[in-house]
């Protein structure tokens, strides 16, 4: 018996030490939410790729899930170099065993926000109780809060943390990774080129070319949705007529309302009620990356929730999911200490 536990763990660690790690897997799943049921034509089915650890088929114990929701123009799909990373971030022991799960919310506006829209699906509910509930009642995982974490990047580090914040009985911890949209600055503003450009574009297909307009859309699409107001079928909180700009306040508060920075005095109790949050971004990332974060990170210690907050050297996109990234140096980590990993 000795021989043979000697045997395995000989060619377990030898397969580590000579760079063949044990290696997860990714099912590609689907689920049919009826949160997502709309009349503008979002498909109410979303595929969804769940990474599961090489440990998973050999054993019968169940795993914490960290929920991972993609940027603005992504989708569910986990690269190759991506699951190389969560596999040598197990081997490395920097994260104990563990399921991630990436859903599709691609949207023919490129990106649902993850939020609740009265015209476009409930994308927010779908995440928060479809998703997990579908990922509890199939794969062996922990179903508890203390046994899932929330993260993202960008507009999914944005949804991460609104989610959070809104469901802090269904996640217990929260990273978001160079999180967008939690207030109103720079490209998103009054004052920049934004709002001018949007005001000369009539067609969706001249939308689809640009990019920050197509952006300011997507939100209100998610935030604001009118069904009476082609072509986008949208409000906003600032358009410009005859070179004119006009705010539109009640709109100016529904965005509001969606954006982090100032959902943290509604939201105050469910904050405290979070076992750890943490956000970072880069510090050449532009502008709007730092000011905003900068401006959530004031806010919550003035309002004393207690989280981390970290600027790094970097863009937006750098060493996010690569060997020596964000990923795997800081995020699992995070979730390696404040996640139950018992069954």
């Amino acid at each position: 018996m000795k021989k043979t536990i000697f045997l395995l763990s000989y060619l377990f660690f030898g397969a580590i030490l000579f760079g063949q790690i044990p290696k997860g897997t990714v099912v590609v799943d689907a689920l049919y939410s009826k949160n997502l049921e709309n009349t503008q034509g979002e498909n109410p089915t979303r595929q969804v790729s769940i990474y599961l650890p090489p440990d998973y088929a050999t054993s019968t114990k169940s795993y914490p899930v960290i929920y991972y929701l993609h940027g603005f123009l992504g989708d569910h799909q986990l690269r190759p170099s991506m699951i190389a990373v969560l596999d040598q971030a197990i081997a490395d022991h920097k994260m104990r065993p563990f399921i991630l799960v990436v859903p599709n919310q691609k949207t023919t506006y490129e990106g649902s926000f993850y939020s609740n829209s009265e015209l476009y699906g409930n994308w927010e509910d779908f995440t928060a109780f479809d998703l997990v509930n579908y990922v509890d009642n199939n794969y062996r995982t922990l179903k508890n809060k203390m046994g899932r974490g929330i993260t993202g990047h960008s507009m999914g580090g944005y949804g991460a943390l609104k989610i959070a914040m809104h469901h802090p009985d269904i996640f217990s911890s929260v990273y978001a990774l160079s999180p967008g949209a939690l207030t109103i600055v720079a490209e998103y503003g009054p004052n920049s080129e934004t709002f001018k450009q949007l005001a000369k574009l009539k067609t969706d297909e001249a939308l689809k070319k640009s990019y920050f307009p197509k952006v300011i859309v997507a939100l209100g699409k998610s935030w604001s949705p009118n069904a009476n107001k082609p072509p986008f079928f949208c409000d906003l909180p600032f358009e410009y007529k005859d070179g004119e700009m006009i705010t539109h306040p009640e709109v100016l508060e529904k965005w509001q309302k969606n954006m982090p920075v100032h959902m943290i005095e509604e939201n105050l109790e469910r904050l405290q009620q979070l076992t750890a949050i943490k956000f970072d971004w880069g510090r050449n990332a532009g502008i709007r990356f730092v000011q905003q974060c900068e401006m959530f990170s004031r806010r919550l210690e003035n309002s004393g929730i207690k989280h981390f907050a970290e600027e790094y050297i970097g863009t937006h996109t750098s060493a996010i999911f690569t060997p020596h990234g964000r990923v795997p140096d800081e995020m699992l980590p995070f979730f390696n200490t404040y996640l139950s990993f018992e069954n």
